[in-house]
């Protein structure tokens, strides 16, 4: 039995596509591993290292707890073996870890024969084979990088393979087709390997180290900040994973302040390092954002701006100027397309986060305005169902990047009729909205404010309706109407 998982004495030769050849096994060796076929029809083995696996698993053997443990970090399973047999021994090794069970070879021999797999993976022979691979854990760090590589190889291997298949089976949208092509891959390439449904020891660590966070700042932030210190007093910043819905009735100042958000992020104060910030804007062009921007950073008075009250070279040109300047280095991204599906949306930002993700400056920040304006996968389906699709989309991606998303919503009228406060039922074309988000911010305009036009008044409620983690109230904010800019309110 121990021939079957070892060596074959004259292989066929596979390579991973840059030359490096790796020995591989007959088809009982390979497992679950399906061979794909080449364009000349020949059978090809997929790439591996069995001499890597078994290193690997020789470490384990000599310093257990230690090595298993980098294995789980660096998010090595059972799956990430080729062979059956280190498939079993590794996951036997894991689940002796986590019962913390001594982890050496004669232990190992005697869990495998409980559960009745010591000779499914070539008994003595083969244990015996493993354990005397290496004298020392020194390369250890090495041999889990490699067999994740190989894994995730064969992984895009599968994953190209299915969509080949896929392809010529396909029937329904095509949009929805690509997204999930264009899913499974970025998974892939992401790392994403991990089961969908965690045990609770991973998700405690992490809330312990934002406790921890939460302890050591003493009600300062955890999350990104809104760069104005009252809406961050309620929400601690905008937090990971997180989707806020900025909702208002048309000229509010909505998108005012969502840039705001977005250039606080982009650029924050004191000298800190700006994170990535991808805007969508469906109603705006990129330029007309770019003006704002300018104007409202520079603190540039807009309509004096398009009256042509300012001339070249004065101190308002030198502002916008140096604003520009600031701007054009910032790691701020505008996509203006028009026609969006919720599909479409969701790649832009993965190819986005890729290619940030390799500068340094990884993706912090996403901006929709607005979510009503997203076009349909399926025009067929109602109303509701277009915008709780998008909803839930954008819920989706906020998971899937770890990141806010930040998206703009229209409120219907009923507020206004009824001369109230804004509430959650008023969010528009879909109670999904509410559902799905974990802030809801509502702009209002003071209850004195004159009602006779429809605009934003030099003050503003932003309303905190919703906040899955946090307090919900009000918080009075200033606008400056000629720089579009919102600020903390002051009496």
């Amino acid at each position: 039995m121990a021939d079957d998982f070892a060596t074959s004495a004259n292989p066929p030769a596979a390579s991973n596509g840059a030359g490096t050849p790796y020995r591989g096994r007959d088809a009982r060796g390979a497992g679950g591993n399906s061979a794909p076929l080449n364009a000349l029809g020949a059978m090809r083995v997929q790439p591996h290292s069995l001499e890597v696996e078994e290193y690997l698993l020789s470490c384990c053997l000599i310093d257990g707890n230690d090595t298993v443990a980098r294995c789980l970090e660096g998010k090595i399973t059972a799956r990430s073996f080729y062979a059956p047999a280190n498939q079993v021994i590794f996951d036997r090794l894991v689940d002796m870890y986590n019962r913390g069970v001594a982890i050496e070879s004669g232990v190992l021999a005697e869990e495998l024969k409980s559960n009745r797999q010591f000779d499914e993976i070539g008994g003595y022979a083969y244990l015996t084979q493993i354990s005397g691979r290496i004298p020392t854990v020194a390369q250890a760090s090495y041999f889990i990088e490699k067999v994740r590589e190989l894994y995730l190889l064969r992984e895009l291997i599968k994953v190209a393979s299915n969509t080949i298949e896929a392809c010529f089976t396909h029937a329904g949208p095509l949009e929805t087709f690509i997204d999930t092509v264009e899913k499974d891959i970025f998974a892939v390439t992401q790392d994403r390997i991990s089961d969908a449904a965690r045990q609770m020891d991973g998700p405690t660590r992490e809330a312990m180290v934002l406790i921890t966070q939460m302890a050591e700042r003493k009600g300062g932030l955890t999350g990104l900040s809104s760069g104005l210190s009252d809406v961050d007093k309620f929400t601690y910043g905008f937090q990971q994973q997180e989707m806020i819905i900025l909702a208002a009735r048309p000229s509010m100042g909505k998108t005012s302040l969502a840039l705001n958000f977005a250039e606080a992020a982009a650029l924050p104060h004191g000298g800190k390092k700006g994170a990535g910030v991808l805007i969508f804007s469906l109603e705006m062009g990129s330029s007309q954002l770019a003006l704002r921007l300018l104007c409202s950073r520079a603190r540039v008075d807009t309509k004096k701006l398009r009256d042509g009250l300012y001339r070249p070279g004065g101190e308002e040109f030198s502002a916008l100027q140096q604003t520009a300047e600031e701007l054009s280095k910032a790691p701020l991204y505008i996509d203006d397309s028009s026609q969006l599906t919720i599909m479409e949306l969701r790649a832009k930002a993965r190819r986005l986060a890729v290619r940030l993700a390799a500068t340094g400056t990884p993706l912090g920040f996403i901006m929709v305005d607005y979510l009503q304006l997203l076009s349909p996968t399926d025009p067929r389906v109602s109303r509701e169902q277009q915008v709780a699709e998008a909803s839930r989309g954008l819920k989706s991606l906020a998971k899937e990047l770890k990141v806010p998303v930040l998206v703009l919503s229209q409120l219907n009228r009923a507020a206004e009729k009824e001369e109230r406060v804004p509430r959650l039922s008023d969010l528009r074309e879909s109670g999904s909205i509410e559902q799905d988000a974990d802030v809801v911010l509502m702009l209002s305009r003071p209850k004195d404010a004159d009602k006779n036009y429809q605009v934003a008044a030099p003050e503003a409620d932003l309303i905190v309706a919703k906040q899955r983690n946090g307090p919900v109230g009000e918080i009075k904010l200033r606008f400056v109407s000629n720089i579009t800019r919102f600020e903390n309110y002051t009496k």
